[in-house]
């Protein structure tokens, strides 16, 4: 499978390549959004793509879009990418992996929610019994279900640079308190129906984050990716057991290489061998099966 680094539309408006997706300018009121099979990883973009990715988030974001649209509306359309783009090789890197969307003002935090004490949370617990300032019972150990799920929120940081956990009075300085209040409603309904469902699917959902944008009326809207092996941390859940960190259906297959290799952390980034990411590959493609067959 032949793997897309960056798209390259000479008939559309470029505008913004991130750490994963490039954006274009269909028209006034509408982007497009495309899908690469680029990978970063502590905040780097490796050189080596993982084939067939960018398919893989758009597929699954597409019917997470769908599932939830009741909770919060969301950011798709209902155009197909491949008529806004001109010739067989443009139509070819938007297939499958692009959505057009409204356009809509990105609001300027991370809608973390945590459902599993892991990772960065899991640190903070240890040092100081709380996560992101929100205090925890004591005596909880890795990977555990949370009491409740805990919103988390963050700065969105520029590529190359490293997001900073806030506290929710915080996001309201940044949102204002009736939108921090709305974002952080959406965010836990969001991940508590998408939790529940993906259970019926043998999968947890130990934590994700979400974006959010507002069209000119000040209507909220769910946008970005949605419930992805890129967004979010999803274990099988025939491989969980409190104390410790089930293995994840995302990019741990290139993290752990990466941090056995001796690597810095600081681009340029080693170039990564290719059964690691064949096996990355396979890892994002189950997910998929599972999640939406």
């Amino acid at each position: 499978m032949s793997a897309l680094h960056e798209s390259n539309l000479q008939s559309l408006k470029f505008l913004h390549r991130g750490k994963v997706r490039d954006l274009y300018e269909v028209d006034a009121r509408h982007l497009l959004i495309v899908q690469t099979d680029r990978l970063s990883a502590f905040d780097v973009i490796l050189d080596d793509p993982i084939p067939g990715k960018g398919e893989v988030l758009t597929a699954v974001s597409n019917f997470w879009f769908d599932k939830l649209q009741h909770v919060i509306p969301n950011h798709l359309s209902g155009i197909a990418p491949e008529t806004v783009v001109q010739g067989d090789a443009e139509k070819a890197q938007v297939h499958g992996r692009a959505f057009v969307t409204k356009k809509l003002k990105p609001l300027p935090i991370e809608a973390i929610v945590r459902g599993y004490l892991v990772g960065s949370g899991w640190k903070d617990y240890q040092k100081t019994g709380a996560v992101c300032g929100i205090a925890l019972p004591k005596g909880l150990r890795e990977a555990e279900k949370l009491p409740e799920p805990l919103f988390t929120p963050s700065t969105k940081a520029a590529v190359g640079d490293h997001d900073e956990n806030i506290s929710y009075a915080q996001a309201v300085e940044l949102l204002g308190k009736e939108m921090a209040g709305k974002v952080r409603a959406a965010t836990l309904a969001l991940y508590t129906e998408a939790a529940n469902y993906a259970a019926t699917r043998g999968i947890i959902i130990a934590d994700t984050k979400f974006e959010f944008g507002v069209d000119e009326a000040g209507k909220l809207y769910l946008i970005d990716e949605a419930l992805t092996p890129d967004s979010s941390r999803f274990w099988p859940a025939d491989q969980y057991q409190v104390g410790s960190n089930p293995p994840s259906f995302d990019k741990q297959f290139v993290r752990d290489w990466l941090e056995s290799s001796g690597w810095n952390k600081q681009a340029p980034a080693p170039r990564i061998p290719q059964d690691v990411l064949e096996k990355t590959a396979a890892k994002y493609r189950e997910a998929q099966q599972r999640l939406i067959g």
